[in-house]
């Protein structure tokens, strides 16, 4: 944190995501060591915007970490070359259920109360967490763990406990939700300290339009209404 020399005022530190624009409409960037919702549909861009979210913390010399329970690494490579973006520095955890998954006995919630035993999948990610002390994370998607939950109850302790986990070791963490801007997850939303919603949309007529909106970003004076990117 630093103090404003004008108003004395506590003002607490900001890093890049990387994407120019998005800095600009959030004010400079994001707030450090909290936790974000970014939502939309499928191929609303929420993949390309954290992985340059990681990419520009690689870039400054910090331990980032992608963890992903839809996409494969290769599959995340794949869209980082499409865009000419090199992953050297960027830790990808895979997350995947296996084909065992498939059987009753083996349906794992993703965050247990602490009397019960951790699954194997929280586990490796409580154990990256803190062996690679991670400033910057993202978690890919949100989808599979509510359906993992089980309960709207279950899922938000578990993602209350992965908030607590993460910001008490200093990391800022991006959560993605395969979500459309209309169905908004409330229930995140009121965990989240900022929400960024992708639009995408496919006229009647003309080219393709991706559109972002930030619903919610606490302390910052950010800029409203929907935003054009590509």
């Amino acid at each position: 944190m630093k103090i404003d020399a004008a108003t004395g005022a506590m003002q607490e530190r900001l890093i890049k995501i990387g994407v120019p624009g998005l800095d600009d409409v959030l004010g400079g960037g994001l707030t450090a060591n909290r936790l974000y919702l970014v939502e939309g549909t499928p191929g609303a861009g929420k993949t390309t915007i954290a992985l340059q979210f990681l990419i520009e913390g690689a870039k400054r010399g910090e331990s980032v970490l992608y963890v992903t329970l839809s996409e494969t690494g290769h599959e995340l490579r794949g869209v980082a070359n499409s865009h000419g973006w090199d992953l050297s520095g960027i830790e990808v955890r895979e997350m995947l259920p296996s084909e065992a998954a498939l059987e009753p006995d083996e349906q794992y919630t993703m965050f247990h109360p602490s009397e019960v035993e951790l699954a194997d999948t929280t586990r490796a990610i409580l154990e990256d967490a803190e062996n690679l002390r991670p400033s910057r994370v993202v978690f890919d998607s949100l989808a599979e763990m509510r359906l993992l939950a089980g309960s709207p109850l279950r899922y938000r302790r578990q993602i209350l406990a992965l908030k607590q986990f993460l910001l008490h070791r200093k990391c800022t963490v991006l959560m993605l939700d395969d979500r459309a801007p209309v169905e908004h997850d409330i229930q995140l939303q009121t965990l989240a300290h900022g929400v960024i919603a992708l639009e995408h949309t496919h006229p009647g007529y003309g080219a393709e339009r991706r559109r972002l909106l930030v619903l919610k970003y606490r302390g910052m004076p950010f800029r409203g209404g929907l935003h054009d990117f590509y």
